[in-house]
């Protein structure tokens, strides 16, 4: 049994705006050995990190009273939040895909 690839899926859905920070990057084609995969994970947690990391710095200078607009710390937090989110998601997505494989009979 063979799976689709990523990008057929992807293809088929309606495209959505995303904000540059959360952007995955330009994914190749899903090869055999799943280091398109890898990679793209491992981008993405990338990128996880440096939205928080800016929140993290706009959250200082608030605390400071350095920042000269706090809507950029409210948007800056929004989106890690957001960002985190999405990331526990899928990752309980893919433990429970995992979990269901794991029970199948051979």
């Amino acid at each position: 049994m063979t799976i689709p690839a990523i990008g057929a899926i992807t293809a088929a859905a309606p495209a959505l705006a995303t904000p540059p920070a959360l952007d995955a990057g330009a994914a190749g084609p899903v090869g055999s050995s799943g280091t398109d995969f890898g990679a793209a994970l491992g981008r993405g947690l990338e990128q996880l990190q440096q939205v928080q990391g800016k929140a993290d710095n706009l959250a200082v200078q608030a605390a400071a009273g350095t920042l000269a607009d706090p809507a950029e710390y409210m948007i800056a937090s929004t989106q890690a939040s957001l960002a985190t989110q999405l990331t526990v998601a899928v990752r309980n997505k893919a433990l429970d895909a995992f979990n269901e494989i794991m029970r199948m009979q051979a």
